[in-house]
């Protein structure tokens, strides 16, 4: 119950900070479900903003709530970007994709003005890597994906459903979540992962983030992007 009364602190503290007209990346997890819920609110109260979601599930969510939402084709930047993190460090290096959106997450980071990383206390860490890393992979490359990231000293395992079936995307793939235990190299890890074919894309996000608010008991922990 504490992780989550941080989480919202997390979540209406970076709701705050949209400014009418603006265009709104809406992140995908728990975390970042109590910040379109808190946008919510605001746009029931006139706030004008159009948003483009992470996933399926936060774009019906954000419709429920009257969130106006947009495309690339309409909108080909964004002003702000909300979204959580399952790991970040000191420097706002993160583990995204828990929530299986780290490929379309990672898209609207890219042309975001400013990104804006909510979370929990529990998830800033020393060293990333705790957490496993999620791979986005095409499933006619998974074993060609496996081999790679047992070589970079992983241990993937396949993402299954409740059911047993392996987790799908809402592109279509497979995620291997991977773990490293500590990725002393982030950047060397990403950039092998991004040379890797048959990998869609990974959850290291590296140089995306503006800043980062921490629930902490009942306050919110500013991180700036050290320059």
């Amino acid at each position: 119950m504490a992780n989550e009364s941080e989480k919202e602190l997390a979540g209406r503290a970076a709701a705050q900070l949209v400014r009418d007209g603006d265009v709104v990346g809406l992140g995908t997890g728990s975390t970042a479900h109590f910040a379109v819920l808190a946008l919510g609110e605001r746009v029931k109260a006139g706030l004008k903003i159009v948003g483009i979601p992470t996933s399926v599930d936060t774009g019906n969510l954000a419709r429920s709530l009257g969130i106006p939402l947009t495309t690339f084709d309409e909108h080909p930047a964004i002003d702000i970007d909300i979204d959580g993190a399952d790991e970040l460090d000191a420097q706002l290096r993160m583990i995204k994709g828990g929530g299986g959106a780290l490929l379309r997450e990672k898209v609207v980071a890219s042309v975001s003005k400013k990104m804006v990383v909510i979370a929990d206390s529990t998830k800033v860490v020393t060293t990333l890597g705790k957490f496993p890393l999620p791979v986005e992979v095409v499933p006619f490359a998974r074993a060609v994906v496996e081999r790679k990231l047992i070589s970079l000293g992983a241990t993937p395992k396949l993402r299954p459903k409740r059911n047993g079936q392996p987790y799908i995307t809402d592109n279509g793939n497979y995620i291997l979540d991977s773990s490293f235990g500590k990725i002393k190299d982030p950047q060397a890890i990403a950039l092998a992962l991004s040379e890797t074919a048959g990998v869609v894309e990974h959850g290291l996000f590296i140089g995306f983030a503006s800043v980062a608010l921490i629930g902490r008991g009942n306050s919110v922990e500013e991180i700036p992007r050290k320059s």
